[in-house]
């Protein structure tokens, strides 16, 4: 008799934006980023709701500060999923824009012997939920570690992310701008198009008014996103539902989709792309 696949269980963070109830119905475990307000220090998602953390940020006078989760969290949750499984694949942001990678490797190390793997998937947001999406459902269909993490690495090279952002000094104040920091220097006011490209963020285009940009953005997608299923096309906003779901509407007549599942990006998202972000991640063919 061939030997049962090894039991897989999923390691991410918050900077997936999963929702709550996708993950305790599947059983990933999701580690907190970490919110700083001065020295006030709060796990996203269990120690700082996202309203609260909007009145903070809001009402702060200095931009808050976000870090990785810390390595011993990341050590809780392996301990969880190695006491039910043989393998942890653990699948994070790009080490670019996070240090959730580097504390994953951290705990790694207290677990000599186990078949802990870390992807670095070099996006973030709603692209890093399809992935972890994907990786559960072909776990949960009985594909092996080596096979699942075969196919998470074939479609990092493919993975768009195409997003604007209400101004660009949220960016700028929390040092994740990338090559988008061309842009600075009298421009904050431009609505521009950004991308995480190669794990970074970088300017596609600069447009003057909001509504000219949402447009733009939904021409870009329409351009360079295929149109089927397998593009795993989804929208990303950060604290702005309305505008998510008429961009995810318009996105749905344009790629002829039935479906377009909308994420909310959190606390740690929100700190560095600032409030009214919206974005549109999918994958291009290989």
């Amino acid at each position: 008799m061939p030997a049962e696949p090894a039991k897989i269980r999923i390691v991410t963070d918050t900077t997936a934006t999963l929702p709550p109830e996708y993950a305790a119905a599947h059983g990933v475990e999701v580690a907190p980023q970490v919110v700083l307000f001065g020295d006030e220090s709060f796990l996203e998602e269990t120690e700082l709701s996202y309203a609260e953390f909007i009145r903070r940020l809001k009402a702060s006078p200095q931009l808050p500060k976000t870090a990785a989760p810390p390595p011993g969290l990341m050590v809780e949750a392996y301990a969880r999923q190695l006491a039910q499984a043989q393998t942890v694949l653990s699948i994070h942001p790009s080490t670019d824009v996070s240090g959730t990678v580097r504390s994953a490797e951290t705990a790694k190390a207290s677990f000599p012997g186990a078949d802990i793997r870390i992807l670095d998937t070099r996006t973030i947001g709603g692209s890093l939920a399809t992935m972890v999406r994907l990786a559960v459902e072909w776990a949960e269909s009985g594909l092996s570690a080596d096979e699942i993490m075969l196919r998470l690495q074939a479609l990092v090279p493919r993975s768009r992310t195409y997003f604007l952002v209400a101004t660009l000094e949220y960016l700028q104040k929390g040092g994740r701008i990338g090559g988008a920091s061309a842009l600075i220097g009298g421009v904050l006011q431009i609505k521009p198009i950004l991308e995480i490209r190669n794990g970074r963020t970088e300017p596609l285009e600069k447009i003057r008014t909001h509504n000219h940009a949402v447009e733009r953005l939904k021409d870009l997608v329409a351009e360079h996103c295929p149109h089927s299923a397998e593009a795993h096309v989804c929208v990303m906003h950060a604290d702005d539902l309305n505008e998510a779901q008429r961009l995810a509407d318009g996105l749905k007549a344009s790629l002829g989709l039935e479906q377009i599942p909308l994420y909310h990006l959190g606390a740690a998202i929100t700190t560095h792309a600032g409030p009214g972000a919206l974005g549109v991640g999918f994958f291009v063919s290989g």
